[in-house]
């Protein structure tokens, strides 16, 4: 686990660092895609799946910091809800305004 720093449980350990590995150490860096789009469609993922709204509004932060501002992250959800339906577009659009009131 070289350079990698995780302060919490070691019994855990090995999570994180396969969540790290695995996502910035291989999808991350696929080219392709810009990181302004990476961030859109991790955002997109997150809303479809519920139940992950700390990761949800994690990455609507990112987005933001990048340049989907707030209401892009809207016209996206608009977008996806025929595919992932009002009860999760409502969270999602939950998620993105909180990320912008903190």
């Amino acid at each position: 686990m070289k350079g990698y720093a995780y302060q919490g449980q070691e019994d855990a350990k090995h999570i994180h660092y396969w969540l790290t590995d695995n996502c910035f150490g291989d999808y991350y860096t696929r080219k392709g895609l810009d990181k302004k789009q990476r961030e859109m469609i991790t955002f997109c993922f997150l809303s479809a799946q519920g139940g992950c709204e700390p990761q949800l509004i994690a990455h609507a932060k990112a987005n933001m910091k990048i340049g989907n501002d707030k209401s892009f992250l809207i016209k996206i959800i608009s977008q996806n809800i025929p595919y992932i339906g009002y009860p999760r577009s409502l969270n999602a659009l939950r998620c993105v305004n909180e990320a912008t009131d903190k």
